[in-house]
């Protein structure tokens, strides 16, 4: 079992703009890009939490920003 506590994570981002918490020492998954915050696990949910404050799919976002215009 892995001990996530002493890990190094880095937060990455994809096409939808959804966030996620990655092994920093794991090369990116294709489709999602780092967003350059690497941290403890929990400060990379802090980061998360300050930033992802809409978790809407951009996708979505887009769908209804068009139509309420």
């Amino acid at each position: 079992m892995t001990d996530t506590a002493a890990m190094t994570w880095t937060v990455l981002v994809n096409s939808e703009e959804q966030c996620g918490l990655h092994p920093a020492d794991l090369p990116v998954p294709q489709g999602w890009q780092s967003v350059g915050f690497t941290g403890s696990e929990e400060q990379c949910i802090r980061h998360v939490d300050a930033t992802w404050t809409d978790m809407r799919p951009l996708s979505l976002r887009t769908a209804l920003d068009a139509s309420a215009s």
